[in-house]
């Protein structure tokens, strides 16, 4: 008997061991697929951008390189609300329509300056009606507006949906895009098969852009994100057809025109 005990401590002790290293896996492999995303998000200088802030002098402002911004036959605007100071001055300077997509807020901004075309859809990916809101493909509401072909400057800030959209749109839509602006939300806690999604997204942006500006949303900090400092950021991408690296200068510092989204808050630290 005292055998068969001994055995029966050792095959529970066995089976607690695993279970207690399957455990450990998941915040292992949560934790490299972070420093993963850290990585591919560092940002690069170019030798040709001057930065400045467009939009809003805290949430809705983006980074952008305005000089390198040349004849863009339009700007898309994903995300609204109530405010969209960066589409009215993008709209204003450049004398192009802004077209503006939400199908959630039903807000329309005004802009006294500039052309606003506002559309009651979401970006998705795919054509679909869902409980009574319209989806669509960036590439399919970028045609629909005879827009193909031309040089585009687009602002994403949709809440997360971004990934899926930005992983269905094609190569060569992502090539007539000069500049994109965007907010990236990460889910608190466990990727799961999402954390596939997430890294494919970056290697294709990464293929088509640089990533000249970081900064994360200081909502949203948290040492549970480690290694990155928060859960949502946001990066400036520059097309690398337009962008000129200075190969003598490494990761920069933190911009000085980024500014906290919440003002007041501390901002996100790495």
């Amino acid at each position: 008997m005292k055998g068969k005990t001994r055995l029966v401590v050792l095959v529970v002790g066995a089976i607690a061991a695993v279970a207690l290293g399957l455990r450990a896996v998941g915040p292992i492999r949560e934790y490299r697929a972070r420093a993963a995303i850290l990585d591919a998000i560092q940002p690069v200088t170019l030798r040709n951008c001057t930065l400045a802030r467009v939009g809003s002098a805290n949430d809705g402002g983006y980074l952008m390189c305005p000089n390198l911004i040349e004849n863009p036959g339009a700007a898309y605007s994903y995300g609204v609300g109530a405010n969209d100071e960066w589409g009215c001055s993008i709209s204003t300077r450049y004398r192009i329509p802004v077209h503006q997509y939400d199908c959630y807020d039903p807000a329309r901004p005004a802009c006294g300056t500039g052309e606003f075309v506002f559309h009651n859809e979401c970006v998705a990916t795919r054509r679909e009606l869902l409980d009574s809101y319209t989806f669509d493909t960036l590439a399919n509401q970028i045609a629909s507006n005879g827009d193909r072909g031309k040089r585009l400057i687009v602002k994403i800030d949709v809440e997360g949906a971004e990934w899926d959209a930005l992983l269905a749109t094609p190569d060569e839509v992502l090539e007539r895009i000069d500049q994109m602006p965007i907010e990236l939300h990460l889910p608190k806690g466990d990727f799961g098969a999402d954390r596939a999604t997430f890294l494919a997204v970056l290697e294709r942006l990464t293929r088509h852009f640089y990533v000249v500006n970081l900064h994360f949303n200081n909502n949203t900090c948290s040492s549970q994100a480690a290694p990155l400092p928060g859960w949502v950021f946001q990066v400036l991408l520059v097309n690398k057809r337009i962008g000129i690296v200075d190969l003598a200068k490494g990761t920069p510092a933190p911009s000085p025109l980024n500014a906290p989204d919440a003002p007041g808050k501390p901002e996100c630290q790495l």
